[in-house]
């Protein structure tokens, strides 16, 4: 009775079985059945490959609105290598619309001399204030010093050369007739030039018009007026004379170098006699320094007001005048940038960032481009329209687009380097758009496993009914 009763309420039970066998004497297996089967299990697992990729991958989207940004200033981060400028010329400035005029900005900016092949050499300090040279007051005039004669030898291009090589050593300024530096050094290099005969000094002491002269001054690279080189052997000694121009300035630098070389003059002989059997030394060169050349790398950064505006650097110099035709500001790009720069990034802003495509990172467009002029009275000028940029709401920075083009000049003013910005009143938000929810996910599974079973088993009913037919 009791194994009856149990059997009863099985059998009730088992009438709610939704999934109910029909038993393998009853089925039939086919050809067509088990290639449908086969298709069936490879679209489950593409379209399953295709949800998963799906609810893994998060979706950018864009919206312009408004800039909201409150802060009065902005920073710009810029790292500039000029290649034919040097450092002692470099001038940073920075003009806008609100009427701020900062000339030789020295807060936070550094210069680098560069070598030929455009690396860094040696570090020129902070973009400090340049010291102004002494001058030589005179009670007589140029004129009245020239009635015993003229002892600063007037060279021109004709006789350079043999003026250079007459002597071993020369001392030569070159100048330029409208230069105020150079009219203050006139006399004084005339009364040197006197001194000079007076203490029989094995120098020859010269002056170049630059302007009479222009295609020597080109060839010597004068770059500013006045310079002072000297001369050994008919070879210039790099790098010029900077110091003070007096007369004492001018004897003390040339009883130096003439001292250095009588030192070093039997260098072998007595190195010989000294150290007898032992390998030659090469004798020291008292002129042999690091090599100069006119490049200089410029980085940094400024504060500069959220308003249209422009930063450009030119070549100025307190102690000189510019030489217009021989100031090439050919330069690289290593790095420009606006906002707080990459290395503050916090570690939150560093994974935000990484998710989000390059697309929507146009931070520094300009980095490692080179703008070279090949033309004298010209220079590079970049317009650049800034985009404040919003990611994850709290996650500023700031895109930019660039366009360039080369400026003429007029030949008696010195060409600069410009970047003129403008700040776009309107602001890009980029969010990243959330993933499925798991649920969504997993009923998005169920219903490619149970479509797709279905589907292909009508489609093998169908074809099954229909081959069949055609048997029978």
């Amino acid at each position: 009775l009791t194994k009856v009763r149990m059997k009863s309420n099985r059998g009730g039970f088992s009438n709610v079985d939704l999934f109910r066998r029909i038993p393998t004497d009853l089925t039939e297996a086919t050809s067509l059945g088990a290639v449908m089967s086969l298709i069936t299990i490879l679209l489950m697992a593409i379209l399953f490959v295709s949800e998963l990729t799906a609810f893994m991958t998060t979706d950018i989207t864009t919206d312009v609105a408004l800039d909201v940004n409150e802060a009065p200033t902005l920073r710009i981060n810029f790292n500039v290598t000029f290649h034919a400028l040097h450092c002692d010329y470099v001038s940073v400035d920075v003009w806008d619309s609100l009427g701020d005029n900062r000339q030789n900005i020295t807060k936070n900016v550094e210069k680098w001399q560069m070598d030929s092949n455009g690396k860094k050499r040696i570090f020129a300090g902070r973009n400090k204030d340049v010291r102004e040279v002494k001058y030589e007051e005179h009670d007589a005039t140029l004129e009245e010093m020239h009635e015993n004669g003229v002892h600063a030898v007037v060279v021109t291009k004709d006789t350079f050369d043999n003026f250079v090589s007459a002597q071993d050593y020369a001392f030569v300024n070159f100048y330029a007739p409208w230069c105020i530096w150079c009219q203050r050094l006139h006399p004084t290099w005339e009364q040197f030039a006197e001194k000079v005969e007076e203490e029989k000094m094995p120098i020859q002491v010269g002056q170049v018009d630059c302007v009479e002269n222009a295609a020597l001054c080109q060839a010597q690279k004068i770059q500013a007026f006045p310079t002072v080189r000297w001369f050994q052997d008919g070879e210039g000694v790099l790098p010029d004379y900077k110091s003070d121009r007096t007369v004492t300035a001018f004897n003390s630098f040339a009883s130096r170098k003439l001292e250095a070389n009588e030192r070093y003059k039997d260098w072998e002989t007595k190195a010989k006699k000294a150290n007898p059997g032992k390998a030659k030394r090469p004798p020291p060169n008292p002129n042999q320094g690091r090599a100069e050349h006119p490049g200089c790398m410029v980085s940094g950064h400024i504060n500069v007001n959220r308003v249209p505006g422009n930063f450009h650097v030119e070549a100025v110099s307190v102690n000189h005048n510019l030489n217009a035709a021989m100031t090439n500001l050919s330069h690289t790009v290593n790095h420009l940038s606006f906002g707080e720069p990459e290395l503050r990034n916090t570690r939150k802003t560093r994974k935000v960032l990484a998710k989000i495509p390059d697309t929507h990172k146009n931070f520094s467009p300009m980095d490692g481009t080179d703008w070279m002029t090949k033309k004298f009275h010209a220079a590079h000028h970049h317009y650049l329209k800034i985009v404040s940029t919003h990611f994850d709401s709290n996650i500023v920075k700031y895109q930019y687009l660039e366009q360039s083009q080369e400026v003429k000049y007029e030949e008696e003013d010195v060409p600069e380097a410009r970047w003129s910005y403008d700040i776009s009143p309107m602001s890009v938000t980029v969010t990243r758009k959330g993933r499925k929810s798991w649920y969504e996910f997993i009923t998005s599974v169920f219903a490619i496993v149970g479509g797709t079973f279905t589907t292909l088993g009508l489609i093998d009913g169908v074809l099954y009914k229909a081959f069949k037919s055609k048997k029978l």
